[in-house]
C-alpha cells in the first residue's frame, strides 16, 4: 500500500476527475451538534429509560460473574464444598439467562428508538427539501440528496442508539470493575491503571483521521449515487448510447468506485491499527497482572480464586477501555452523519411563506396578473445550495452577481384574457412565468395576482390558483391515472375521461391494453413526446385553475394535433387569465395581448395586427418566420410547422 494512501489518499476527485472542494472533506463537526440531537429522543423517553435500566443490569452482571468465580474457587473448590460449587454455578447460569434477557430488551429498545429517529429525520429532511426553491434543484446532485436521506440518516441513528447505550454501559462497567478490583487487590489494580494512558494516547491521533476519511467516503458515495441516478434513467442511457460513450461511462464509474475503495481501505487500516495497538497493550497488561498476581499468590498474600477473578475483571476492564478508544472514532462517524443531515436542514429556503400570509380571496372571476417594475437575477450558488451537494469546487460564479435577467419589467395581463409572450431565446420569457407561481421572488418590484402581492399570499392558495404546463412535461413512473390524479386526487373516472377528451388523448388512452392503469415508465418515456404533452394538458384541465401558464405547451405536437389542441384550449381557457409563451407566432394570433420581450424588458405590446402594423421587432420576427416556412415548404419540408423564431443563443445562459 502506498504512503499516499495511508496519508489520506490524496486530493478527493469529483465528477470527471475534478477535485472536490477541500472545505467539504476537511470540514469539522459543528459545535452544538450533540445538543441538537437530544430533542429527537424526547418521544422515546420510556424506551430510553428501559434501555438504560437493562444496560445497568448488564454492567452489574459483568462484574458479579467474576466475583462468583472467585467464590466458587476459594469457598467451594479449595474447601471441597460441593453444595457451594453447585449453588454458585446455578447462580452463574441464572445470571447468564438474565443477561441474555437484558440484551434482548436492549436490542428491542435500541431498534425502536433508532428506527423512530430515522423516520423523523427522513420525513423532516424530505419535507425541508421540498420547500427549497427551484434554483436549489438546478444545482444539487440528486444522488447527493438521496445519500443524505439514506446513508447519513442511518449513520445518525448510531449516535443515539448504539453509542448511547454503549457509553453508559462502558462508563458504568469501568466504575464497577475498578471498585471490585480495588476491593480484591489494590496493588494489582494500580499496576493495571498505569497502563491506561497508553491506551488513550492513540485515540486522539486516529479519531481525527477517521473523521475526515468518513466525510470523504460519504461524499464519494453520494457522487457515485448521483452518477448512477443520471445514467440509469432513460435519457441518460440513451445519451450514452447515441454518443458511443458507454465504455467511457464505465471507465468514469470505475474511477469513482476506485476512489471509494481506496478511502475505505485507508479507513480500515487506521481502524485496525488502533485495534492492534490496543490488543498489544492488553496482552502486556494481562502478563503484568499474571506475573504480579502469581508472585503474590505464591507468597500467600493472594488466593487463587482472587487471582482468577482479577484476571477476569481485567479483561472486563480493558474491554470497556477498548470500547472507549473506538467509541470516539465511532462517535465522530455518527456525528459527521448528523452534521451532514443538519447541514441540509439549516439551508433556509429563499422563497418562504410569510408568517402573516393569507389565502388569496375567493372571487367570481379569474384574477389579473401584474408585474410592477420587476427586476430579477438568478440567485448565486451560496444563496441556494451547499458545496457538498454539488461536489465540485467552485472556481467562479456562473454569472456576475449584478447580472439582471429581468430589468424594470412592467405589464398587466388582464383578467380572463390571453396574454402571449414572444421574443428571442434568452429574453426572459420563462423567467417571467416562473415568477407568477412564485418559484422565485423578484429582487426588486412586485408581482401581483388580483391586486395582491403574491409574497403576502399562502403558497398553497397561490399554487391552487396558478396552473402551469412546461415545454418538457414531467410524468412520474406510475399509471396514467395516478399522474392525472396528481392535479386533483378526488377526481372521478368520468372527470378524468372528460379532461383527456379535451386534451385529445382519450382515444389513445382507450387503445392501451390497461387504459388509465397503464404505467407510463420513467419520466413517461413509454409515451411519445406529443402524448406526454397532451397528458400534461389533461392534467392541467383537470385542475381547472383560474390562472393558466403555458410554456410552449404544444411544442411536441404535429400541426394537425396542435391546431386541434389550440381549438380545445380556446374553449378550456375561456374566462381564465392565461399567460402563454409561443415561438410559433401562428399559435397566438388571437391573443388579447402580445408582449414582445427582449433583454429582460418589454419592447412592444399590442394585438397581432397592431404589432404587424407597427413594423417593429414582432413584425420582423413574423416575416422571418413565415419566409423560412415558405422556404422549407418549397424545399419539401412539411407545411404548417413553423420553425423557432431565431436559433438559441448562448445556450448555457438560456432561461427560456
Amino acid at each position: 500500500m502506498s504512503v499516499s494512501m495511508l496519508g489520506g489518499a490524496g486530493p478527493v476527485l469529483g465528477p470527471v476527475g475534478r477535485p472536490l472542494d477541500e472545505s467539504i472533506t476537511r470540514q469539522r463537526v459543528k459545535k452544538g451538534t450533540v445538543r441538537r440531537i437530544l430533542p429527537y429522543t424526547r418521544n422515546y423517553r420510556w424506551s430510553l429509560l428501559v434501555l438504560m435500566l437493562t444496560t445497568v443490569v448488564n454492567a452489574g452482571i459483568a462484574v458479579a460473574t467474576p466475583l462468583m468465580l472467585k467464590m466458587i474457587i476459594d469457598d467451594g473448590i479449595e474447601p471441597r464444598d460441593r453444595s457451594v460449587v453447585i449453588w454458585l454455578c446455578l447462580a452463574v447460569a441464572g445470571l447468564a439467562l438474565v443477561d441474555a434477557l437484558a440484551v434482548y430488551v436492549q436490542s428491542w429498545c435500541s431498534g425502536r428508538i433508532g428506527e423512530g429517529i430515522v423516520y423523523e429525520l427522513r420525513t423532516q429532511v424530505f419535507a425541508h427539501v421540498q420547500d427549497q426553491p427551484l434554483a436549489f434543484f438546478t444545482r444539487a446532485q440528486t444522488g447527493a440528496l438521496v445519500s443524505r436521506l439514506n446513508t447519513d440518516v442511518i449513520g445518525a441513528r448510531q449516535a443515539v442508539t448504539t453509542l448511547l447505550s454503549q457509553s453508559v454501559s462502558t462508563l458504568l462497567t469501568l466504575v464497577l470493575v475498578l471498585g471490585a478490583m480495588f476491593y480484591l487487590s489494590w496493588q494489582i489494580t494500580l499496576a493495571a491503571l498505569v497502563m491506561i494512558p497508553l491506551f488513550l494516547v492513540p485515540v486522539r491521533l486516529i479519531a481525527r483521521r477517521l473523521q475526515r476519511l468518513t466525510r470523504q467516503t460519504m461524499q464519494l458515495d453520494a457522487e457515485m449515487s448521483s452518477m448512477m441516478n443520471e445514467r440509469f434513467n432513460v435519457a441518460g442511457a440513451m445519451l450514452a448510447k447515441l454518443y458511443g460513450r458507454t465504455a467511457d461511462e464505465s471507465g468514469i464509474f470505475a474511477g469513482k468506485a476506485a476512489r471509494v475503495r481506496d478511502v475505505a481501505v485507508v479507513g480500515v487500516v487506521w481502524g485496525r491499527l488502533l485495534f492492534i495497538i490496543v490488543s498489544v497493550l492488553t496482552a502486556m497488561t494481562t502478563a503484568l497482572v499474571y506475573g504480579l498476581g502469581g508472585v503474590l499468590t505464591i507468597d500467600g498474600t493472594l488466593q487463587i480464586g482472587t487471582l482468577v477473578a482479577m484476571v477476569t475483571l481485567l479483561l472486563r476492564l480493558y474491554g470497556p477501555i477498548n470500547q472507549l478508544t473506538t467509541m470516539q472514532s465511532t462517535a465522530m462517524i455518527a456525528l459527521v452523519s448528523f452534521d451532514r443531515v443538519f447541514e441540509v436542514l439549516d439551508l433556509k429556503p429563499i422563497v418562504a411563506e410569510r408568517p402573516e400570509a393569507r389565502p388569496l380571496p375567493a372571487a367570481d372571476s379569474a384574477p389579473d396578473i401584474e408585474f410592477d417594475q420587476v427586476a430579477f437575477r438568478y440567485p448565486s450558488a451560496q444563496e441556494v445550495s451547499l458545496a457538498s451537494l454539488e461536489s465540485i469546487a467552485r472556481r467562479k460564479p456562473e454569472r456576475a452577481d449584478d447580472t439582471l435577467i429581468l430589468d424594470d419589467l412592467t405589464f398587466r395581463a388582464p383578467a380572463g384574457r390571453l396574454t402571449a409572450l414572444v421574443g428571442p431565446s434568452g429574453a426572459g420569457k420563462t423567467t417571467i412565468t416562473h415568477l407568477v407561481p412564485r418559484l422565485y421572488d423578484p429582487n426588486r418590484g412586485t408581482v401581483r395576482l388580483g391586486g395582491h402581492d403574491i409574497r403576502g399570499l399562502t403558497l398553497q392558495s397561490l399554487r391552487d390558483t396558478v396552473g402551469v404546463v412546461t415545454q418538457d412535461a414531467h410524468l412520474f413512473h406510475d399509471t396514467l391515472r395516478a399522474n392525472l390524479l396528481y392535479a386533483r386526487p378526488g377526481a372521478t373516472d368520468g372527470e378524468l375521461a372528460e379532461a383527456c377528451r379535451a386534451a385529445l388523448i382519450w382515444d389513445t388512452v382507450q387503445a392501451l391494453p390497461d387504459g388509465l392503469d397503464t404505467v407510463v415508465g420513467d419520466r413517461g418515456y413509454r409515451l411519445s413526446g406529443g402524448e406526454k404533452q397532451r397528458i400534461a394538458l389533461a392534467r392541467l384541465l383537470l385542475k381547472a385553475p383560474p390562472v393558466v401558464v403555458l410554456d410552449e405547451a404544444t411544442a411536441h405536437l404535429d400541426s394537425e394535433s396542435e391546431a386541434a389542441i389550440q381549438r380545445a384550449l380556446k374553449t378550456a381557457l375561456a374566462g381564465r387569465t392565461s399567460l402563454v409563451i409561443a415561438h410559433r407566432l401562428s399559435t397566438i394570433r388571437d391573443a388579447d395581448q402580445i408582449l414582445v420581450v427582449e433583454g429582460g424588458r418589454i419592447r412592444e405590446r399590442g394585438t397581432h395586427e397592431e404589432l404587424l402594423t407597427a413594423g417593429g421587432l414582432y413584425s420582423d420576427l413574423y416575416r422571418t418566420q413565415f419566409a423560412q416556412q415558405a422556404s422549407d415548404h418549397d424545399a419539401g419540408a412539411p407545411a404548417g410547422r413553423e420553425p423557432d423564431l431565431v436559433p438559441p443563443v448562448q445556450l448555457p445562459h438560456s432561461r427560456s
